[in-house]
């Protein structure tokens, strides 16, 4: 039905030419987002006899200015029927690259957020933890106790320039997105943003992040842990600037980091969560299902994780069951994920069925046991599971994807939790009118740009106006500080880039396999270039509502 509705609402549009009806029949002769044509110029499809004469200037122009936009108005309120909305599905699975599932004949996967997934409430205690060995152990100020978690700051894939103390969205083009640069709690002006880069918003790539996210002075934070150290990082220097203490920005970031990675390291996060499983481990009986259907089709399997035996055992448990291992053909634990892909020096430990260390020497990886550390190419020498017959999934692009992908060839699944939330949203109806209305006024804007007496100045300086209001309006849809983590006002993120680039596949979580059959062929759909426009029926983005047809483009080539 929604098909239905939007091959409706096109041929409703259609005033120049194709299949419109009456509607079509009684249009302008030029697009209401045309605006008159120029000598020469033709709008494919529309009526080519007795265009109306272009208005001269002054309050003439600056009326048919208006009188374009509002007709845009009516005809954008007329594209979307109430069914445009939920076309998405947040239990989907998203394809970068085409893949069968047919020929997947080996399935791996990390154990924290993709077979484990945890619920919301394990982030304030990290965050309450390592603000309490700041104060502890750190001798940092008691009054940074007075600050909680805010779970709706910050947002996954920001950067942080360690130097200015500046947290910020950076989109895949290396420019800073206006508007989102925080220092502590704090918004940092536009201007300030500009002067700190040296007159520009653009960040230099040898200033940028490395392959793994780590550049000399600017670290991003690609895992959703990194979410409580983004608001424990701002509130510490929101603590420190509103009580005007000097600090050495490095020496900060570093405490701050190290308090966090003291709550993994001395089993924190572990104890909260083997103490009460129900409340923080999500999802556990979809978890089971996947592994138990994969296993049922012939698939092999393996987990590849940084956590430790105890942990990984009394979850699988929780989810699986006490025979867990025996769905998985190859366990390791504590893998040192990124390195156990790129350093060939440590070679896999058997644990016995206590955890403790065995001294034999691994020739072989069998069934039912479990591996610590280790390196991927022994695990290729061991197993020969390569290349595209092996789908790994895990949560983050650089230590889990990048390396299967670039230097392996293996295929990618990342599991994005915050894609559920964000389909959620571009699924409402506010959220649909407005980047509508925000595309179709982008085109107005850039066609009505050859007006440039001061009325028409005016008139796009207004619509300039509305349209930076409109793009900060469907960027708090999201998160009011930093918006969505997949786009900036236009551009795909820098956290988008590398998904793409990492990943065959992306999906909320793993239970989004259980929607499709084992031998799916997953199609990535085209997309057009920015030279490929003019030939998608999706118009609004250069203002012209209308569905261009070869033929009448045919005097171009």
């Amino acid at each position: 039905m929604a098909g239905a509705g939007l091959r409706a609402a096109a041929r409703r549009w259609l005033p120049c030419g194709g299949q419109g009806g009456p509607r079509a029949a009684s249009s302008s002769p030029s697009c209401p987002g045309c605006g008159p044509p120029g000598p020469g110029a033709h709008c494919p499809g529309a009526p080519r006899s007795a265009p109306a004469p272009a208005p001269t200037g002054g309050a003439e122009l600056s009326a048919h200015l208006w009188a374009r936009y509002q007709d845009m108005r009516r005809l954008v309120h007329d594209l979307l029927p109430p069914e445009v909305c939920s076309l998405l599905n947040p239990a989907a699975i998203y394809a970068n690259n085409e893949i069968s599932l047919r020929d997947v004949e080996v399935y791996g996967f990390d154990y924290d957020y993709t077979l484990a997934q945890y619920a919301d409430a394990l982030h304030p205690e990290i965050f309450s933890a390592a603000r309490d060995i700041l104060i502890e152990h750190y001798k940092y100020p008691e009054g940074i106790r007075k600050y909680d978690y805010n779970p709706s700051f910050a947002i996954r894939g920001l950067h942080y320039d360690i130097q200015k103390s500046l947290l910020m969205k950076i989109d895949a083009f290396h420019y800073v997105q206006l508007g989102t640069a925080y220092r502590g709690l704090q918004p940092v002006p536009d201007e300030e943003v500009i002067d700190l880069y040296g007159g520009t918003q653009h960040i230099p790539l040898y200033q940028m992040s490395g392959f793994y996210g780590k550049g000399p002075s600017i670290k991003q934070f690609m895992d959703i842990f990194s979410l409580p150290e983004m608001a424990l990082l701002s509130c510490v220097v929101d603590y420190f600037l509103g009580h005007s203490l000097e600090f050495d920005q490095a020496h900060l970031y570093k405490d701050v980091t190290d308090a966090i990675r003291d709550v993994h390291v001395k089993g924190l996060m572990y104890q909260w969560i083997e103490q009460d499983m129900e409340k923080y481990i999500l999802r556990g009986d979809e978890t089971f299902a996947v592994l138990s259907r994969l296993v049922a089709h012939g698939k092999q399997l393996f987990l590849i994780t940084n956590s430790p035996f105890s942990f990984v055992d009394k979850g699988m448990r929780h989810m699986v069951g006490p025979d867990w291992r025996q769905l998985f053909d190859v366990v390791i634990v504590q893998a040192d994920k990124p390195s156990f892909f790129t350093d060939r020096r440590k070679p896999f430990r058997k644990l016995d069925e206590k955890g403790s260390l065995q001294w034999d020497r691994i020739t072989s990886l069998e069934k039912g046991k479990i591996y610590r550390q280790g390196n991927l190419f022994d695990f290729l020498r061991l197993t020969e599971w390569r290349g595209p017959r092996v789908l790994y999934f895990g949560d983050h692009l650089y230590s889990d994807l990048a390396d299967l992908m670039l230097r392996h060839g293996w295929r990618t699944g990342a599991i994005i939790p915050e894609l559920e939330r964000e389909i959620r949203i571009i699924n409402t109806e506010q959220y649909m009118h407005s980047l509508t209305w925000q595309q179709a006024l982008t085109g107005l804007l850039e066609r009505m740009q050859t007006y440039q007496d001061a009325e028409s100045r005016q008139v796009l300086a207004a619509w300039m106006k509305e349209r930076q209001e409109l793009r900060c309006i469907t960027k708090a849809l999201f998160n009011a500080q930093f918006g969505s983590i997949f786009r900036t006002f236009h551009n795909p993120t820098y956290f988008s880039r590398r998904l793409v680039r990492f990943s065959d596949l992306y999906m909320a979580s793993l239970s989004c396999l259980l929607n499709y059959r084992v031998d799916f062929t997953f199609y990535p759909r085209r997309t057009p270039l920015q030279h490929e426009a003019p030939l998608w029926m999706d118009q609004l983005c250069t203002g012209c509502m209308k569905t261009p047809f070869l033929g009448d483009m045919a005097h171009i080539r």
